[in-house]
């Protein structure tokens, strides 16, 4: 990127309709950027735009698109050729996982859905953008996870695509050298947004995750992501994992008494 902040610049994010999406979107909006948003809800997205002018957003494009599909992507990329010529960021933030059984259990189906949102989609999408990131010596940000690093049970397909996001993203950044392009993975922890939802198919149940303790939220991963995009342009963030406090690891987290959420309770 050839500016040190996110002013004048097009962004374009995946996933933007919910989450961490979202409120990257707002983040870059109150930096007066150009927002190009995608997602498959584009009920969400309306509002979201509406949102994002409010807070200074220059302009707001959005477009129902699934990056599961390689020919809708393509169609997308050819049809929208003059707006995507400009932009200098991408965010690939969409991704989700589906269920917590044991892979002799899980429902491939499930398999299916994370490999090609998580994986296929994010190639599909960066290579289809890739031309007007080299010409604007822009910054891509993947959005991969801990479980990128670490293997748990029960998540042995969703940790296979985030180690994969944490593949693909260096060997991008290798392949992109001499260009000027950055490449950024984010590996967050628990971070609290509808991922447990679509995950485990259950409010009720979601909610449990974050029980008695305190994780991350949607912001806290946005204000890191807009201090990445914010370096000088000899600077980049190559991987940053992110924890809350209370999770010391993955299956490390702290509950109860000594979490910080019922330490600021009683403050």
């Amino acid at each position: 990127m050839k500016n040190k902040t996110a002013f004048g610049h097009t962004a374009f994010i995946t996933g933007a309709s919910a989450g961490i999406g979202e409120a990257v979107a707002y983040s870059l909006a109150a930096e007066k950027a150009n927002l190009i948003l995608i997602a498959r809800r584009l009920d969400r997205l309306k509002v979201i735009k509406a949102k994002c002018l409010k807070l200074g957003a220059k302009s707001v494009e959005i477009f129902k698109l699934d990056i599961q599909s390689s020919k809708d992507v393509q169609a997308f990329a050819k049809k929208n050729q003059k707006t995507l010529s400009s932009i200098s960021i991408l965010i690939n933030n969409a991704g989700l996982a589906k269920g917590v059984e044991l892979f002799q259990d899980a429902n491939t189906d499930d398999w299916d859905q994370m490999m090609d949102t998580n994986v296929k989609g994010l190639l599909y999408l960066t290579r289809a953008l890739i031309p007007a990131i080299i010409k604007n010596e822009g910054h891509i940000v993947n959005l991969g996870s801990v479980a990128g690093r670490l293997v748990y049970e029960g998540g042995a397909v969703y940790c296979a695509t985030k180690f994969a996001v944490r593949a693909i993203s260096d060997g991008l950044r290798m392949d992109l050298k001499g260009t000027r392009a950055r490449v950024t993975n984010i590996e967050p922890g628990m971070v609290e947004t509808e991922f447990s939802k679509v995950r485990l198919g259950n409010q009720q149940k979601a909610d449990a995750v974050y029980n008695d303790m305190m994780p991350l939220k949607a912001p806290d991963i946005a204000e890191t992501i807009l201090w990445c995009l914010q370096r000088p342009s000899h600077v980049n963030i190559q991987e940053l994992v992110i924890y809350p406090t209370d999770q010391a690891s993955v299956g490390q987290v702290v509950r109860g008494e000594k979490s910080v959420k019922n330490k600021k309770s009683k403050n």
